[in-house]
């Protein structure tokens, strides 16, 4: 299977005081770490993680859709 190239969100929360990702296009996919790179290597498993419950369970998996508003043509 190609690599799906979904969007990760990264940011930090002062609230939790951490790094913080998400993928919008994978409800809910999340992960946190004490540095972006940390946060990152997270996401990555989370993403990994939720694609197999999905496939495992015979979900759909989400085609990559969500861009920032930015970036939005």
């Amino acid at each position: 299977m190609n690599e799906p190239h979904y969007h990760i969100n990264l940011f930090w929360s002062a609230e939790d005081e951490c790094w913080i990702a998400d993928v919008p296009d994978l409800k809910p996919c999340s992960a946190h770490g004490d540095t972006r790179a940390e946060a990152l290597a997270n996401i990555n498993d989370a993403i990994e993680g939720w694609l197999a419950v999905a496939q495992d369970r015979g979900f759909p998996i989400p085609d990559a859709r969500y861009r920032p508003a930015i970036y939005a043509a």
